[in-house]
């Protein structure tokens, strides 16, 4: 049976509460599933609920657990000049950027509904954003030993990044995601090392088509082939 996923779109946020609102529907979830364990149940009968959240974030700079501050190559104080937030936060991967026309995703789901395999996960996350980069006549690609969708990932002269990926499971519950580029001001990003790589450049959608491209649209790209490729139900 497809699993159903609730999809929120939360429009417009500054990242904390977004944040929060993460952890509290994972703390839910982890919950659910010790309960379920307590009744001698198994992991996937756990009365847990999946979510696609869609969020577009005003300026902030986030850091994984295991990132490299130095990344940031400009002081708290340049930071509030520029009006960009700083946070550093527990998912995978180093330094990203979000920011207005840019689509972060949130999938809050239960893998061991899905597969509890994480490399797996993160592959489908990938093909999602490879799909929707294909109706624009874009070919996204892996790049070897990183996540996220590239463009030219084998040309190191014009690789570059135009979707971000970290993530954090929790008992097989899954949180943070993805951020792909649509008519987002790549001048920011020049105030990091993107993903900590240095040497590799990012993009977007806009750059990328030479004009710019209807945000709303992405969106719905995103939820279609989301479905197709988890094979499950937005709702």
């Amino acid at each position: 049976m497809r699993q159903q996923v609730i999809f929120e779109d939360l429009g417009i946020q500054s990242y904390l509460p977004t944040w929060d609102y993460q952890e509290q529907l994972l703390k839910d979830s982890v919950a659910q599933k010790a309960e379920a364990r307590t009744q001698g149940k198994e992991a996937s009968e756990a009365n847990t609920a999946h979510r696609l959240i869609l969020v577009e974030h005003q300026p902030v700079f986030t850091l994984g657990k295991n990132g490299n501050r130095a990344n940031v190559l400009v002081s708290d104080e340049q930071l509030k000049v520029l009006g960009i937030e700083f946070y550093h936060i527990n998912r995978g991967g180093d330094i990203t950027y979000h920011g207005l026309q840019q689509v972060v995703g949130y999938p809050i789901i239960d893998l061991d509904k899905f597969k509890p395999d994480l490399g797996w996960y993160l592959r489908s996350l990938e093909e999602v954003i490879i799909q929707v980069l294909s109706e624009y006549g874009l070919k996204g690609e892996r790049s070897a030993g990183e996540t996220g969708v590239w463009l030219d990932p084998h040309d190191p002269f014009v690789a570059r990044k135009i979707c971000a990926m970290g993530i954090k499971c929790s008992r097989w519950i899954t949180m943070h995601g993805f951020a792909l580029n649509v008519n987002t001001d790549l001048s920011h990003f020049e105030f990091i090392v993107p993903c900590g790589i240095q040497g590799k450049t990012v993009t977007s959608l806009e750059k990328e088509l030479g004009r710019k491209v209807d945000y709303e649209e992405v969106k719905q790209k995103i939820k279609h082939h989301f479905q197709a490729i988890f094979d499950c139900e937005l709702i």
